[in-house]
């Protein structure tokens, strides 16, 4: 197994929570330093032992090829995925890249393992192997750099490959957006920072890029697992037209009024909604909580005494604070007072760009409340 490390042993960590956690590399500096190493074979004769490679954002990282051969005029070497810290499908898969003469210029090409776009709306046209344009720009500048060194007066053909592609892409999002048959090579800086919240809105805005490319003109946003399940099972809702965004649902919102989306359906359980009804629009407990505090001052705000409202601020779960305000007769004003706020932040969110509507539920509750709009839209996207 190949190894690999930071030049300077302070880039390759990070804070993050309450400790430090080691960053990696991306496929596309995977890509980018195999093509080097490969186009120094096929031009020296040999492979570098070690590979000093810089990515985008400035880190040099020293890089162990594998796998370096050569024949019938081609030279391939791989670079092992890195990812740090972070859980990445990708951790640990070599990508290789196989480099060839041809008379000039630079072709990049995706071979066995790296996916191809077949829907419209991504970075890479319909056809094409999906090698985003940042990572395509890295393999360039790598080959370039090579001939340069070596007065060379032709071009280099590579093709891109990655092991077990096609396994470890039925764990991505990739069929869901128009990628068949492998992995995405991505990366922007070069360098994978452990837990990224930058790489999960990257998803969540090639899923909305991709959707409406597709012709689709209402956005269906669920935070998690929970809101996608209670929306096939009890709204009946087409999932592929589900976008998962996770904590982010004021990034998402921003994301789709700006792809052009202008009615925005959001189905989310009330341990997330409810957050929103205080402007929480980064719903991670660490950092939006205060689903309690909701339930009680507009419980307060309904006439609830003072044993409720103590009641409430013990409660744990969503479920517990429904069940209080059920025992109290208050489920009702409550629900309804604590969705209008909802509705009011996310038209504040949204100012005039988007129509946003929304489902609260709980599996043991149902739905607890929604906005005059949201079963029309429920009926667009079924």
């Amino acid at each position: 197994m190949g190894s690999s490390f930071f030049e300077q042993e302070s880039r390759s960590l990070v804070y993050r929570g309450s400790g430090m956690l080691r960053r990696g590399y991306t496929t596309g500096t995977c890509a980018a330093a195999a093509a080097q190493a490969a186009a120094e074979l096929l031009l020296d004769g040999r492979a570098p032992a070690v590979l000093r490679y810089v990515t985008p954002d400035g880190t040099a990282l020293r890089l162990v090829p594998e796998c370096a051969h050569s024949e019938s005029g081609t030279a391939v070497c791989a670079v092992r995925k890195d990812s740090g810290d972070d859980p990445d499908v990708t951790n640990g898969i070599r990508i290789f890249a196989a480099v060839s003469r041809i008379e000039q210029g630079i072709e990049i090409e995706g071979g066995e393992g790296v996916g191809r776009v077949v829907r419209p709306g991504l970075k890479c046209a319909v056809g094409q192997a999906a090698i985003n344009p940042a990572p395509r720009a890295q393999i360039r500048a790598a080959l370039e750099r090579v001939l340069r060194e070596h007065d060379a007066a032709f071009g280099l053909r590579v093709v891109i490959s990655a092991e077990h592609g096609r396994e470890v892409a039925e764990r991505t999002y990739n069929r869901r957006i128009g990628i068949v048959g492998g992995i995405s090579i991505l990366g922007t800086s070069g360098i994978v920072d452990p837990m990224s919240e930058a790489a999960l809105m990257d998803t969540i805005r090639l899923e909305l890029d991709a959707h409406f490319a597709a012709g689709q003109r209402t956005a269906f946003l669920c935070p998690g697992n929970y809101g996608v399940d209670f929306a096939r099972q009890a709204l009946g809702l087409a999932l592929e037209r589900a976008v998962k965004c996770s904590n982010f649902i004021g990034d998402a919102l921003d994301y789709a009024a700006y792809c052009g989306f202008r009615k925005i359906l959001l189905v989310g359980h009330a341990g997330k909604l409810v957050k929103l009804a205080a402007g929480g629009m980064h719903t991670h407990s660490a950092c939006c909580d205060g689903r309690r505090e909701i339930f009680t001052a507009h419980a307060a705000l309904c006439g609830a005494g003072i044993q409720t409202l103590e009641r409430l601020m013990d409660a744990v779960t969503a479920d517990a604070c429904v069940e209080i305000l059920i025992e109290a007769g208050l489920r009702e004003p409550v629900l309804a007072r604590i969705g209008r706020e909802v509705e009011r932040q996310l038209a504040h969110r949204l100012n005039g760009r988007a129509q946003a509507e929304y489902i609260m539920f709980t599996e043991r509750f149902g739905v607890l409340s929604q906005s005059a709009g949201a079963r029309a839209l429920c009926e667009v996207l079924k």
